[in-house]
């Protein structure tokens, strides 16, 4: 599961919304200006800036403005290896 942390007014939002929904990627979305634990998040790692949007991924690692092959690429990368047979 993704948290994608956002604004109402971020166009690059709405767009990485629009792909994920797309691609069936499940997601949540955190508005940082209505949440300020969210927004301290995002400041943190983004050198201090508001930057969105940034996705955190559930290894705690995180992405800014990604593309959505960055946001599958990282999400292959998490997905449990399949067991050999």
């Amino acid at each position: 599961m993704l948290t994608m942390y956002s604004t109402t007014w971020c166009g690059y939002c709405h767009r990485l919304r629009t792909q994920l929904d797309r691609e069936g990627i499940a997601y949540t979305v955190i508005d940082i200006e209505q949440d300020p634990n969210a927004a301290e998040y995002v400041m943190s790692v983004n050198g201090g800036n508001q930057t969105v949007p940034t996705v955190k991924f559930s290894d705690g690692s995180a992405l800014t403005n990604p593309s959505i092959i960055q946001v599958k690429d990282r999400l292959a990368t998490l997905a449990p290896a399949a067991d050999p047979a």
